[in-house]
């Protein structure tokens, strides 16, 4: 049964005795999926601490373009993904998308196992590992439909925390597996992913399902792209996703250039996106309770204040104080995450009439604030590199954050936290945002 016709998870008699079985069978192997997506994705910010300990010795400047190249093209993957999957179906296209991931491995493996490697080639590759990023938009969206409204903040938040744990399991794994034996083996930073691409290739297509109210509806992609919250939302979501993979590409490389006496805490780096993607279903959770816009208010205010704390450690130079207030900045973009996500659902169900049409809304702006997020990711790449370029230290980067943060409070406050928002716009009261 690959595809399925009759599927109403609002009716909690539907739920109870089949759909919630289907839903989370699903669930499992679009984490899978997405998990090895994001591995792949930010590989390069492991492989590239190592380069010059292998004879491929680039400038600062390149490494960091190899970090920002897959960040770009993933964000950019984003939008044709979401779109996908009503096309497709999520069963086919899960399994696509999971199979296209072996691309950028096996390139990867010939570029650091021949020497004299051109950079160009480099950069290829790690444009090919921007397909992994394309993967979360639409496994996402696929996830949404299955979903009644009262449990999609949870259910997204543990499908995106899933797959944004392939950060946590990359950074962990990479330095000690190119370490086996004597030397640097970085193939083998390629190597150890095929195999369970291969098995998350084959559990798409054989366990998961499709469903025909996902198929494509023009009018509804149309109303969503027109409809202020889209952007409002992608906005917000590059100061929380963008956080996050901006910063979980960086950090390693931030530790060896800005500490280099504690570069041996480099293979500790995992700890920011492990704790932050842990955070992403918590943020779903609160949300859920308490309502998304609070609790994605009080990110940014944390976000701000971790900053600061990361501005006061460069100046002073301190390790602890740098290194604890990136894991800060990581959990409070893991729960913004989660919050901002779950806004997104909660929005547009007051958005139309038509249920159908309203989630396929919403799953079109999961796509939209999945990619303009993911492209905050680049942004922040590129602000360091300036940096570090012009001023020799993060300062002046971390300032352009701080101040950015500042206008996300703003716009999460007066687009649905003022006074009189829900006097103009009751509907947003009523979906909890």
């Amino acid at each position: 049964m690959s595809w399925i016709d009759h599927w109403e998870p609002e009716k909690p008699e539907f739920w109870e005795n089949k759909g919630k079985r289907i839903a989370r069978k699903n669930l499992v192997f679009s984490i899978l999926a997405e998990n090895l997506g994001f591995s792949v994705w930010v590989l390069m910010s492991i492989v590239v601490v190592s380069l010059g300990s292998v004879g491929f010795d680039f400038t600062v400047g390149q490494q960091f373009w190899l970090l920002i190249v897959p960040n770009l093209i993933g964000a950019v993957l984003r939008v044709p993904y979401t779109f996908a999957v009503p096309k497709f179906g999520g069963r086919l296209w899960t399994t696509i998308s999971a199979g296209l991931l072996l691309i950028p491995c096996t390139m990867l493996a010939y570029a650091v196992s021949t020497p004299g490697t051109p950079y160009w080639f480099f950069l290829l590759t790690s444009a090919a590992m921007g397909l992994g990023g394309g993967n979360f938009s639409s496994s996402m969206a696929n996830i949404s439909f299955f979903y009644p409204e009262g449990k999609k903040g949870l259910a997204l938040g543990m499908n995106a925390a899933g797959g944004n744990l392939g950060v946590a399991s990359t950074q962990l794994l990479v330095p000690v597996v190119i370490t086996i034996g004597t030397g640097i083996h970085l193939a083998y930073a390629a190597l150890i992913w095929m195999p369970f691409i291969v098995v998350a290739t084959a559990c798409a297509w054989f366990f998961m399902n499709s469903l025909t109210q996902a198929k494509p509806d023009g009018t509804s992609y149309r109303l969503a792209m027109s409809n202020m919250h889209t952007w409002v939302m992608s906005f917000l979501y590059i100061g929380t996703f963008g956080s996050f993979i901006g910063f979980s590409f960086a950090f390693p490389s931030l530790i060896k250039i800005s500490f280099v006496e504690h570069q041996g805490w480099v293979p500790l780096a995992f700890i920011g996106a492990l704790i932050g993607s842990v955070a992403r279903p918590l943020g779903g959770w609160l949300a859920d309770r308490i309502g998304g816009a609070k609790v994605t208010l009080a990110t940014f205010l944390g976000l701000g204040a971790g900053t600061i704390g990361v501005i006061v450690s460069v100046d002073s130079h301190n390790f602890a104080l740098f290194f604890g207030s990136f894991i800060a900045l990581f959990v409070l973009g893991g729960v913004g995450n989660g919050s901002t996500y779950r806004m997104i659902p909660a929005i547009f169900r007051t958005q139309s009439d038509d249920d159908k049409s309203a989630k396929r809304q919403a799953a079109a702006v999961v796509g939209i604030a999945g990619a303009i997020g993911a492209a905050g990711g680049v942004l922040v790449n590129l602000v360091f590199k300036f940096s570090l370029e012009g001023s020799k230290t993060l300062t002046p980067a971390l300032t352009a954050f701080l101040v950015f943060y500042g206008l996300c409070v703003g716009t999460t406050w007066w687009f649905y936290l003022r006074r009189n928002v829900f006097a103009t716009r009751p509907s947003l009261a009523y979906a909890g945002v």
